[in-house]
């Protein structure tokens, strides 16, 4: 169970039961490995994106990157992995979908803050 002891408890007191606080856990779980599928299928195959990360030397609303791969794994509600451009990479340390074209990811290391991806530029 991915819930920590004081949500555990808050969840008791609003009247789940243990059995409710397992399935409740499971379903989170369940739709925390489906958003990272559904984020590692959105880079698959794709050899450009688009974000609105704040790159060093520039001054454009909008990034392009050259993907080389993303890859992703879950641990109860948490999505993490490793994010690979063309030159560089960053750990990725959250994720969500925001629809079919486009993602979210919380990147950490030198980023370090939250990067909305696209395909298509117009949609940033």
């Amino acid at each position: 169970m991915h819930f920590d002891q004081r949500t555990q408890a808050a969840l008791r007191d609003a009247g789940l039961s243990r059995a409710e606080i397992r399935r409740v856990s499971k379903a989170v779980a369940e739709a925390t490995s489906r958003d990272a599928e559904a984020i590692e299928s959105f880079f698959d195959g794709v050899e450009t994106v688009h974000s609105d990360m704040e790159m060093a030397h520039s001054s454009a609303d909008v990034t392009e990157h050259a993907v080389q791969y993303v890859d992703l794994y879950t641990h109860g509600a948490e999505i993490r992995g490793y994010l690979r451009f063309d030159s560089w990479g960053v750990p990725v340390e959250g994720g969500r979908v925001l629809g079919e074209e486009k993602v979210e990811l919380t990147l950490g290391g030198t980023v370090n803050d939250r990067v909305r991806f696209v395909r298509d530029p117009a949609q940033i």
